[in-house]
């Protein structure tokens, strides 16, 4: 009888590992991480169809950062004029979000994920800051609904986390 319990309770140790990290075999954190590095993917290809795929389809986008008067303000970006934006950058525009880093944290069927970034375009510095996205997870799957970020042009390499 001993022997049978070790048995079942390893069984549901196991068990309860595969639960965690549902089918794909990863983590929820590992999961959400994942989907914020599929939007950049998808944001280095100019490619929306990708980046549609990890996100709500009532995501919300906005900015903090400072106007022409150096005063703070947060500003919203309607995100199917982002997708469009970002699709018509040309072809001999280089442009690269360097991510330094992924700190996610996982609440039950919510995740925030972190990520100081610095932003180039054609090799140049252009600003840098934090990307914070919210996400939820229905159905197994993570998807954005909620993405806010700050733009730096000075002090760059104290924002790196």
């Amino acid at each position: 009888m001993k022997t049978f319990s070790i048995v079942v309770f390893v069984f549901l140790i196991g068990w309860s590992s595969q639960a965690q990290s549902g089918a794909t075999g990863l983590s929820d954190e590992q999961q959400a991480k994942r989907a914020i590095e599929v939007f950049f993917e998808g944001f280095h290809a100019q490619d929306s169809t990708v980046i549609k795929t990890v996100v709500h389809d009532k995501v919300i986008m906005q900015s903090i950062g400072n106007n022409a008067q150096k005063d703070i303000v947060l500003s919203t970006q309607n995100f199917s004029q982002f997708l469009a934006s970002i699709c018509s950058i040309p072809e001999e525009t280089e442009f690269k979000e360097e991510i330094h880093d992924y700190r996610v944290r996982v609440n039950g069927k919510m995740a925030n994920v972190w990520t100081p970034y610095s932003f180039y375009v054609n090799g140049n510095l252009s600003h840098c800051g934090v990307n914070s996205f919210q996400l939820f997870k229905r159905d197994g799957v993570w998807k954005i609904f909620y993405i806010v970020d700050t733009r730096d042009r000075e002090s760059c390499a104290r924002n790196r986390g």
